[in-house]
């Protein structure tokens, strides 16, 4: 019984695409163990993907086969597209086991089905792909020709369609209510664990039109000193007069992300905060207006790099990324990053996260866009002023 999130006919032009591509790269039977790739392809959603599941791809069968838990198995029959014989389940004795492994069941599998003996392609570098899986495959399967088929959804899924735009749009609405809520919570003497648990409140909430999913990443909330570093969430600690604070964030609807970045100073901001946030803001402005289809990325990184350099800055990192569909730990695409010597050419319905922070020693800021290209330049996709945040303190 699949949910109404796509047309049976996308999901099926999702699996021609995929089909081709694997004959294109001499590929029989593609296993998929990326939850996301999993999802685009069948529907699949569920938190189950501790354990071990994947998707049987093969070239000449007209369904994937989902395999994954027993007790998944009705998960599969909600979500997904595929006809009941096609989902197919292992017992509880397979999990967790030092004796058995979900792939043997996969292997055992494969040889009931005639494929042993054919060109088998896994995501080497999936999260969920691990060096018991690629042990067991080959050594169970040693008539078959492997391959790596990394990232080859991936690439089929940057070309996003209408549906997943409206999506994308609908997690950026959410965002930008709870960009705007946070950063009118943040204060002096607030607790950092309080604000998290409103940003939270508002992400699961969404609009009375539509609620939201959990995000791939958690609320990224560095402040004071700590926002030199990009990765850090929160803790029980209270906020400080004086404290930048960077909010990293983003809405989630039927697993389609929306990112954004925003800086915020609580009371007055030193002359090199706001130095600093006026040469990230004057680049990130740059390098969006450079967004056309027929550019390539490094093209793109290159004006904010150049817009920069004049102000006597430099950034190693990349500067964005293809998004959309993504589970935890990660809501990026693995695929164009926005970064020198990717010379992939942007292209209509291609949506990335444009995130050129800067960080410093003893302190940082981003303020970051998502957007949509359209056939001449970029759809902006949050509703969020993009400026350096001042906040009167008010200590509680």
């Amino acid at each position: 019984m699949l949910l109404s999130i796509f047309t049976l006919s996308e999901y099926k032009s999702r699996l021609q695409k995929t089909k081709e591509k694997m004959g294109d790269e001499g590929i029989d039977v593609l296993l998929v163990t990326d939850p996301a790739n999993i999802n685009y392809l069948s529907g699949y959603n569920a938190w189950s993907y501790y354990t071990h599941q994947l998707l049987i791809v093969i070239i000449d069968e007209s369904e994937p086969i989902w395999v994954g838990r027993g007790i998944d198995e009705s998960a599969a029959r909600y979500t997904t597209w595929l006809k009941n014989h096609n989902i197919i389940s292992y017992s509880d004795d397979y999990v967790q086991s030092t004796i058995k492994h979900p792939m043997d069941f996969v292997t055992d599998l494969l040889m009931e089905k005639n494929q042993s003996n054919r060109t088998i392609a896994m995501e080497y570098d999936a999260y969920f792909f691990t060096g018991q899986n690629y042990i067991i495959l080959t050594n169970n399967l040693p008539n078959a020709t492997f391959k790596n088929a990394t990232n080859l959804i991936n690439w089929i899924r940057i070309i996003k369609s209408e549906q997943e735009i409206e999506y994308i749009r609908r997690a950026a609405n959410i965002i930008s209510h709870t960009m705007n809520a946070a950063i009118e919570k943040i204060n002096a003497g607030v607790r950092k664990c309080d604000v998290v648990a409103d940003i939270y409140q508002s992400q699961i909430s969404g609009t009375e039109q539509y609620g939201g999913d959990y995000p791939a990443f958690p609320p990224l909330l560095p402040s004071g000193n700590k926002t030199s570093a990009c990765h850090l969430t929160w803790t029980d600690e209270k906020f400080n007069e004086g404290d930048p604070v960077i909010l990293e964030l983003a809405g989630c609807h039927n697993r389609y992300h929306s990112p954004l970045a925003r800086t915020l100073v609580i009371g007055k901001p030193t002359k090199e905060m706001e130095t600093l946030a006026e040469v990230v803001i004057e680049g990130i402005n740059e390098a969006l207006a450079a967004v056309k289809p027929g550019v390539t990325c490094e093209e793109v990184e290159m004006v904010w790099r150049e817009s920069i350099k004049k102000r006597g800055f430099e950034k190693e990192s990349r500067i964005g990324y293809s998004i959309g569909l993504n589970y935890p730990p990660d809501w990026g695409e693995h695929t164009a990053s926005l970064r020198p010597g990717d010379k992939t050419i942007i292209q209509p319905n291609m949506t990335f996260h444009m995130i050129p922070g800067i960080w410093l020693d003893d302190y940082g800021i981003e303020i970051s866009e998502s957007f949509v290209v359209t056939e001449t330049g970029i759809e902006i996709l949050a509703n969020v002023e993009r400026k350096l945040f001042v906040k009167e303190s008010l200590v509680y």
